[in-house]
């Protein structure tokens, strides 16, 4: 987390969606200086955070009258289309020279839109999502895809700073959300690689363990093998990052590939076992689990 001042240009921020993500980078804003105003659906998240001092709105619309900043952290496309224009949102209650922060994982195409709507009334919309998990939300050492105009982006730099460690302006709006996909891309084949490199060592009689234990002191080694894999181990599916919301965002990747004409397998095989996991009931377990669903034959 930065030790920057938050600028009091950029203040008062706004603050929506307070859950398993949102909440905790809503309290590293409050710990870097920033006036935070949130509101929330279940007021029980936003009463949470009055007492680690955020001012509490009864409706959004009365928060977007107060803030400079609008942070969001909801679960889905449809989500951020309804704060952004519907009645009483962005687009009908927000003042010319608001700045929108939307950390959410949606479709790159809608990001875009919501970013041409924005500009249309003297707003700017930036896309952010985030990468790191409850964790990193904790921490404030997520990593930030965005996308947006760089002007914009340098301003809101210390805002961003108070949440993430690694922050890469990948391009215009939209860029930051292909980002994402391609980054739930590459986590999904990596876990899918994982299950199927444990089941060969079982089927051999070598012990998965050991197997990844060589494997992280070679090119092989990642994060995700050194996380996941110890979670496929030790049969722990905790939820850090739950499978459902994964399968929103795999479906995200796989439209984006069709609309991009690319015939991908691997987000094929992903999509299918992540369909799988959720269809037996698993759609709350960790996305590592996803691990078991890609190699057939194995328990799970």
């Amino acid at each position: 987390m930065s030790s920057t001042a938050i600028p009091a240009a950029l203040q008062p921020v706004g603050c929506v969606g307070l859950g398993i993500m949102g909440a905790p980078m809503t309290r590293n804003l409050l710990a870097a200086g920033s006036e935070v105003h949130v509101w929330a659906r279940r007021p029980e998240q936003a009463r949470a955070l009055a007492a680690e001092g955020a001012t509490v709105h009864e409706n959004f619309a009365d928060l977007l009258e107060r803030v400079r900043v609008l942070v969001l952290n909801v679960s889905d496309t449809p989500d951020v289309a309804a704060l952004m224009e519907g009645p009483g949102g962005v687009l009908d209650r927000g003042r010319p020279g608001l700045i929108v922060i939307d950390h959410s994982t949606i479709e790159p195409v809608r990001s875009r839109e919501l970013a041409m709507a924005a500009a249309g009334h003297d707003m700017v919309f930036i896309d952010a999502p985030v990468s790191g998990g409850e964790p990193g939300a904790r921490a404030g050492t997520l990593s930030l895809m965005i996308g947006g105009p760089a002007e914009a982006v340098d301003r809101v730099r210390p805002l961003l700073e108070a949440v993430g460690s690694t922050l890469t302006h990948v391009g215009d709006s939209g860029a930051g959300q292909v980002a994402k996909a391609c980054n739930q891309l590459v986590v999904g084949e990596t876990l899918a690689a994982i299950g199927e490199a444990f089941a060969l060592a079982e089927g051999q009689g070598v012990d998965p363990a050991r197997i990844r234990e060589a494997l992280l002191g070679g090119f092989a080694g990642s994060r995700i093998l050194e996380v996941h894999g110890q979670r496929l181990l030790d049969n722990d599916f905790t939820p850090g990052f739950q499978l459902g919301l994964y399968q929103k965002d795999t479906a995200i990747v796989a439209e984006l590939a069709r609309r991009t004409g690319l015939e991908l397998d691997g987000v094929r095989r992903i999509v299918d076992a992540v369909n799988a996991a959720c269809a037996d009931g698993r759609g709350e377990a960790d996305v590592s689990l996803l691990a078991r669903y890609s190699a057939r034959g194995v328990p799970r």
